[in-house]
């Protein structure tokens, strides 16, 4: 696959970041598809419609959210992105900052890439 598509994918991860950081339920959910899940480092899994309404609550904010690192592998409509995430901010009253192994999945719906899976993997390394 070009070049293109692979800066593009990052593009996009780097724009869900800032998205995530302006704690702006539709500017996120542009990025995902509808039936998106997210699997937590602790095995949890949450939909789109749960994640957002965490966001739009005021529950989960983020003041930081950087990815690092990344490894873009697209096969066709369908693309892997792994990268070393790094997210802090509040949920539910509690200050969290955590480094991540984060391993997106992206499927390119009418012409838009979407991702439709996104799985969390806590790191030891907090640098």
């Amino acid at each position: 696959m070009s070049d293109a598509v692979k800066a593009e994918l990052m593009r996009i991860a780097h724009d869900w970041d800032r998205g995530m950081l302006q704690n702006t339920p539709d500017a996120i959910g542009e990025y995902m598809a509808d039936d998106w899940t997210i699997i937590g480092p602790d095995g949890s899994i949450d939909g789109k419609e749960t994640f957002l309404a965490l966001i739009r609550s005021g529950v989960l904010t983020h003041d930081v959210m950087e990815s690092h690192d990344m490894d873009v592998r697209v096969y066709e409509d369908t693309a892997v992105v792994i990268a070393r995430g790094i997210s802090g901010g509040q949920y539910q009253g509690q200050s969290f900052h955590v480094v991540e192994r984060v391993s997106s999945v992206f499927v390119k719906q009418s012409g838009t890439w979407r991702c439709v899976s996104t799985h969390l993997s806590r790191m030891n390394d907090v640098s």
